[in-house]
């Protein structure tokens, strides 16, 4: 194995295009937990966006449109989750895996047209100095818009929930809704805002796939993006700043292995290709074995006002 091959001023930007939608999945999703919702359809949300965008970017050559129809797609998705889920009371784990299977349904028929069809992608954006200072120049320094702008969400979710009124009122009704909406707060209405938060956010990161990372449709890309970014919000015990970390954890095994793999490592290529998925799982389990959590108190508990 030829360790010279590995460049790391390259690994660790390409790092940051791997972490960047994972991280804009689960910020989103961390937010929609944080009000007492438990979405599994991200994975679908993911790949709606993914084509939506794809498609959208391809037919009026605009990568930002792109992006802007994802997270209309991935919202109404997750406005479907939010109606049934909030008004007619649907079960939340059921509904998140219908969701994740009309998704990726709804996906390859959209995009079927569209196979090896090449998009528009995002320029790299060049930031005055810093962008010519030698090896953090091009590490940090060189990416495009999105990497940034999902940097700058997590800051400003932390700052909301932390901060702001309401962050603490949305906080409140993922802890205690029945105490919430005693106080007078619009439970549902809070709840739904935040599904299309995170519906919104899942659809960005889908269309960051297809339109940036990889700049073409091929039928189930996401790859479990979705479900990993899921994992992240637990591993992170919602908190945002966790939710970048872990989001670059797992962007940094997925690259690492695939440069391993250039590289000329022995190990089998299967076995390198599953790493980051074993080691999100492992990550998990030490997590629960340690007893460190903080998840919402009424996470997942339906609401019915009762009066």
């Amino acid at each position: 194995m030829d360790l010279s091959a590995i460049n790391p001023i390259l690994l660790v930007a390409s790092i940051m295009v791997s972490a960047t939608p994972i991280l804009l999945a689960a910020i989103g999703e961390m937010v929609v937990e944080k009000s007492g919702v438990l979405n599994l359809g991200v994975e679908g949300m993911m790949i709606t966006g993914a084509v939506v965008g794809f498609a959208v970017a391809v037919n009026v050559s605009s990568p930002g449109l792109g992006f802007v129809a994802a997270a209309f797609a991935g919202a109404a998705l997750s406005l479907a989750f939010g109606l049934l889920t909030q008004f007619l009371l649907s079960n939340q784990v059921a509904t998140g895996l219908g969701l994740t299977l009309v998704g990726l349904g709804l996906s390859s028929l959209i995009g079927k047209p569209y196979e090896g069809v090449k998009s528009p992608t995002l320029p790299k954006l060049d930031i005055p100095v810093l962008s010519d200072l030698p090896v953090v120049g091009r590490m940090l320094f060189s990416h495009d818009i999105m990497v940034y702008s999902s940097l700058a969400l997590v800051v400003a979710v932390w700052a909301f929930l932390k901060y702001s009124r309401a962050g603490l009122i949305l906080r409140a009704v993922g802890e205690s809704h029945d105490s919430a909406h005693a106080l007078g707060y619009k439970v549902v209405r809070i709840r739904l805002l935040a599904i299309l938060f995170g519906g919104a956010c899942a659809g960005l990161g889908g269309a960051y796939i297809s339109l940036v990372r990889v700049p073409q449709w091929t039928e189930g890309m996401t790859a479990g993006a979705g479900w990993i970014a899921l994992a992240i919000v637990v591993f992170a015990s919602w908190r945002a700043g966790r939710v970048a970390v872990g989001a670059y954890l797992f962007g940094g095994v997925t690259v690492l292995q695939l440069n391993l793999q250039a590289a000329g490592l022995q190990t089998g290529v299967e076995f390198l290709s599953m790493s980051p998925y074993v080691i999100t799982i492992l990550v998990l389990v030490l997590i629960s074995a340690r007893g460190v959590h903080g998840a919402p108190a009424s996470l997942g508990r339906p609401f019915q006002a009762s009066s």
